[in-house]
């Protein structure tokens, strides 16, 4: 386990220092990725002009994480130790808080409205944390638990459409806002992995909220855009609307499913699979597929055949990879159209994530949600290497823009409970 030496920062993603936080002095922002497939850890120093600058990376496949949720804590505990301990070498800093994200619990959406009286008459900060505490407060409901809350829009007296009201007069504050509630037990989970490693979570971010911040254009969030994180285990999305995310969900499918297909279609392991699919994948095909052939390692369980190979057809691998990219498609569309944001997402379709790698996944995805679509990679920061740098790396990006965008203040937004995470750290202090 970590030990704990040095003051580590923090910023939060979204988040606005409430619920007891301050803003942090220190020059260093930490988050931490927990995937399905890898855990990556980024810290970034920033200067007093307020840039950053990448200082640590570290990366390491994950063990014990299925779906985004904790599947077995030790083995989870290894993968984060081992990510986060990588950056802080890299950095020559140690962490103890991380903003971290959340791809576990079947995040969802709901909406909410709340009005607040203005007793002082011009709105302050204090009166936007009302808004957020009283949307907060409004949920009861045992299983799940808020891990952020949005603000939509505000509406001062009469006046609605209101992006911003701090400073502005009137008697009465409304809102309308965008809560987003994920399942206490898996959240809970989650929490005491991280505090198992010695490092505090001061906020949690859904995934797909974090990649919007990395990915997409202001055009296209003011206009209205869905993006599609998809992740190793799970395949997040949100909807952008008016420069806010105003509905979020995910479906349990992701890339680990589609290399599992392979490896059960082609008889092969589950290391060879993925790199066939990365090599060959596609769910697009041509009249060439049919010819051309790829070698696939046969899985014996006979040592005397491990380097023994087959040829397969190109189109065979497609005719596995196909199905299932459509099964996700179609279970995304399906939740976009019940929800009624299908509409606000206008035409504008952005693909994310390790999983949208896939040849013709593009002109795939336009196709199935009737959506321009253009595949992403995140906004770059100095110092992050080429490699670390692309669509699989979009959440922890987005966590690091969210985090500074925490620093430097702005809209006001629900930092998570401090109850859910005391009790992840008292259980952890308690039982080892």
């Amino acid at each position: 386990m970590r030990p704990r030496r040095g003051i580590a920062l923090y910023g939060a993603s979204g988040l606005r220092y409430t619920d007891g936080m301050s803003k942090p002095k220190s020059s260093v922002v930490a988050v931490l990725d927990i995937g399905s497939s890898k855990v990556v850890c980024l810290i970034a120093k920033v200067d007093d002009q307020g840039k950053a600058r990448i200082a640590g990376i570290g990366h390491q496949l994950s063990q014990g994480i299925k779906a985004g949720a904790i599947a077995d804590v030790g083995q989870a505990e290894q993968s984060i130790v081992a990510a986060v301990h990588a950056a802080e070498q890299m950095a020559g800093e140690t962490i103890e808080r991380v903003v971290a994200n959340v791809s576990c619990g079947a995040p969802s959406s709901l909406r909410v409205h709340v009005e607040v009286p203005l007793p002082g008459g011009a709105v302050t900060v204090r009166d936007l944390r009302k808004v957020i505490d009283q949307g907060r407060s409004g949920f009861r409901q045992e299983d799940r638990h808020v891990i952020d809350v949005i603000p939509v829009n505000y509406t001062l007296d009469q006046e609605s459409g209101i992006i911003d009201p701090r400073g502005m007069f009137g008697s009465r504050l409304s809102a309308n806002l965008h809560v987003v509630t994920v399942g206490a037990t898996a959240l809970r989970n989650l929490a005491a992995s991280v505090a198992r490693c010695h490092l505090e979570p001061v906020g949690f971010v859904e995934s797909s909220y974090a990649a919007g911040q990395a990915c997409l254009a202001d055009d296209e969030k003011e206009l209205g855009a869905c993006i599609i994180d998809m992740g190793g285990g799970v395949t997040k999305f949100s909807v952008f609307f008016e420069g806010r995310c105003v509905y979020t969900d995910s479906v349990p499918v992701g890339g680990i499913h589609v290399t599992s297909d392979i490896a059960k279609g082609l008889s092969t392991s589950i290391a060879a699979a993925e790199r066939i699919k990365t090599l060959h994948g596609s769910v697009i095909s041509s009249i060439a597929d049919s010819r051309d052939l790829i070698d696939v390692p046969r899985m014996t369980g006979d040592d005397s055949d491990e380097n023994e190979n087959q040829s397969v057809p190109r189109l065979a691998l497609i005719g596995i990879v196909r199905p299932r990219m459509e099964e996700i498609f179609e279970m995304v569309r399906g939740k976009l159209e019940s929800s009624g944001f299908d509409k606000v997402a206008g035409k504008r379709l952005v693909l994310t994530g390790g999983a949208s790698q896939l040849l013709g996944l593009r002109d795939f995805a336009s196709q199935m949600l009737s959506k321009q679509a253009r595949l992403a990679r995140p906004k770059t920061f100095e110092g992050l290497a080429e490699s670390t740098s692309g669509p699989a790396f979009a959440t922890v990006v987005g966590l690091l823009e969210g985090a500074l965008a925490g620093r430097r203040g702005g809209a006001v937004s629900a930092a998570p409970a401090g109850g859910l995470f005391k009790k992840a750290l008292v259980w952890v202090k308690e039982n080892f």
